[in-house]
């Protein structure tokens, strides 16, 4: 498994960043799956019922804001796909030149707090779980941690990804060049000195 930066597959008819960003509906559900996960008792008594509805809450907040809020409203998109080979590469973009400029830095800033701030009310309901023993609203807590917290990450690295790459190839250039002047260093001082020869055969002395 890889992650790298990889150009789009042939089949994505549209280029990342030639898209329609002026549509309406770019906000997710995020909201939903917490509001019903807190008053579901209120409604019904059943636990599977329960569970299903914030699953599938979860389940479509989850592909809504991986697939299209973060590609429309802060331009950056993370996905995976499985070469010839059979090996999996995960896929890291952020739009680039006159596009970023499309951006709302109102809706950069909604995005991003709600991306941060779903994960950390989870871990509260986590905690409230656990120490309440509620074991089997622990495991629907976990799922919903596990689904959040990957949009996160996966935002994360579009985010500060491409600054990563450079510190490494930074990095790597500077232990190179300190690797070449100790090798150039060590050569020259255990190198042996030769005492220049006329044509004659006779060593010549040099002041």
């Amino acid at each position: 498994m890889s992650s790298v930066t990889m150009p789009l597959l042939d089949d994505d008819t549209i280029a990342f960043g030639e898209e329609d960003i002026n549509v309406k509906n770019k906000y997710s559900l995020t909201g939903a799956s917490i509001v019903i996960y807190m008053l579901c008792g209120w409604f019904s008594d059943s636990f599977i019922a329960s569970f299903v509805t914030v699953i599938l809450f979860l389940s479509m907040d989850f592909w809504t804001v991986k697939n299209i809020t973060g590609r429309l409203m802060v331009g950056l998109r993370w996905w995976n796909y499985v070469d010839d080979d059979g090996k999996s590469h995960w896929v890291f973009e952020s739009r680039k030149g006159s596009s970023q400029n499309r951006i709302n830095e109102r809706e950069v800033r909604i995005f991003w707090t709600a991306l941060i701030l779903t994960p950390l009310i989870w871990s509260v309901f986590f905690l409230i779980a656990l120490f309440g023993f509620k074991l089997k609203w622990l495991l629907l807590v976990i799922i919903a941690l596990v689904l959040n917290g990957s949009n996160l990450y996966g935002y994360i690295k579009c985010r500060v990804g491409g600054s990563e790459n450079l510190s490494s190839i930074t990095s790597d250039f500077l232990r190179k060049q300190v690797l070449q002047n100790a090798v150039s260093l060590v050569t020259r001082q255990t190198m042996p000195t030769t005492t220049p020869i006329n044509p004659t055969g006779q060593p010549v002395n040099t002041v």
